[in-house]
């Protein structure tokens, strides 16, 4: 039985568990964003920010070849500013250079709204009400994970014991979960939380 969960593809669900390293690139010398490898340290994914692609509130997944696969933007305009939240959507994209919404992702961004949890939402709706997927624990720690509408882990992050650093860290991608959605979201965290992929 395949119980793949393709976000936005089934060539990232794996079959089995997979540890991918995340290292931050320096702003001064690369343009922000980071790098991920499996742990054979072949380049998985690439994601650039606002240091490479010029625009805040803009994000670029790649995969180790530099193939754009899913572009992630910060929503804009009146009604985001009058909102308690914020409002981020990624787009998968196709060899054509066509997007397609594939999740949404909110996050709190005021005082009254800060205990609020952040949720994503999966397009085309999931068998899930209000959201398919919820983020808990501290990305800033580099302890948090990112659970479904059910309650299971589908992927968990942390940091490497050896070198200690917010630098560099690990998120365990659960078999069957989507792995270039996974550091999708991973790319929305850094960049909310003022890191690599923010200007």
């Amino acid at each position: 039985m395949d119980d793949s969960m393709p976000v936005v593809s089934k060539m990232y669900c794996s079959s089995t568990p997979t540890v991918l390293m995340i290292r931050r690139r320096p702003m001064v010398v690369n343009g922000g964003g980071f790098v991920v490898t499996d742990l054979s340290h072949n380049v998985v994914f690439i994601v650039d920010g606002c240091g490479i692609l010029g625009s805040k509130g803009e994000l670029m997944v790649k995969d180790g070849d530099g193939e754009q696969i899913l572009f992630i933007s910060r929503k804009g305009g009146i009604v985001q500013a009058l909102s308690t939240r914020n409002k981020w959507n990624g787009y998968s994209m196709d060899y054509q250079g066509k997007n397609k919404l594939v999740f949404s992702l909110t996050d709190p961004k005021s005082c009254i709204a800060k205990g609020a949890p952040v949720r994503i939402h999966i397009e085309p709706k999931r068998h899930c009400n209000n959201w398919d997927f919820e983020i808990c624990g501290s990305f800033a720690d580099r302890n948090c994970r990112i659970i479904d509408c059910t309650g299971k882990i589908v992927a968990q992050m942390g940091k490497k014991e050896l070198i200690g650093s917010n630098d560099f860290y690990h998120v365990t991608v659960q078999s069957g979960c989507d792995q270039a959605f996974i550091i999708g979201v991973m790319a929305v965290l850094d960049n909310i939380y003022g890191e690599s992929t923010r200007c």
